[in-house]
């Protein structure tokens, strides 16, 4: 999972990144031209969520908006915050680091994804899982695929099977449908068998209205 750093500095909210022209570095300022940071980065991007990437010899960490490391400047590669969290890759393995940089998961998956509802998906050996907010590991990583939770509940498949895990990752629906879709208004089109149906959310059938 590559960082997508354009290598593009530009003004935030209350801040303007700018380049030492002698030393190529790169500092904040504020809007009345107060230094924040002396020009010392390789690179500063864009703040989301109140923390922007820097980069320094070819690592990277966070800054804050008053321009405090959160993070030491360690890590390979890093992606930006979604709900508080943000994904970091060292040696090839990717984990999380909360708004404080401390780091929730160990950095041991393959690949991450970023984190949505309160969920965020993590990989290991082309096999997917969800951890939750305080870096537990909700589902075992055992899926072929994982969805997003849609209606308090996330489509999950293994060996070609569907059905849906609640946000604790409980397998509420079993995973023995052919096909399955989001479900919408509490319902979802499943097909098993050859033959097509609605279940609801606690896997009953049920008449589409």
């Amino acid at each position: 999972m590559p960082l997508l750093v354009f290598l593009y500095q530009g003004k935030v909210i209350g801040q303007e990144d700018f380049m030492d022209p002698i030393s190529y570095k790169w500092g904040l300022i504020d809007d009345n031209k107060n230094i924040i940071i002396t020009p010392k980065y390789d690179i500063i991007y864009l703040f989301d969520e109140g923390f922007a990437p820097i980069s320094l010899n070819g690592k990277w960490g966070f800054i804050d908006k008053k321009g405090q490391e959160i993070t030491p400047i360690k890590y390979d590669s890093v992606l930006f915050f979604k709900e508080g969290f943000a994904s970091v890759q060292l040696n090839n393995k990717w984990g999380f680091i909360d708004s404080f940089g401390k780091e929730i998961t160990p950095i041991k998956y393959d690949d991450t994804g970023f984190f949505n509802k309160g969920q965020a998906h993590i990989i290991i050996n082309n096999k997917q899982g969800l951890i939750n907010k305080t870096g537990q590991e909700i589902t075992p990583i055992k899926y072929d695929n994982v969805g997003w939770l849609t209606e308090g509940l996330t489509l999950v498949t293994l060996d070609s099977k569907w059905g849906f895990v609640d946000s604790n990752g409980e397998e509420i629906i079993p995973l023995k449908y052919d096909s399955v879709t989001l479900f919408y208004n509490g319902i979802s089109e499943v097909e098993l068998n050859g033959k097509k149906f609605y279940i609801n959310t606690k896997g009953e059938q049920t008449p589409y209205n």
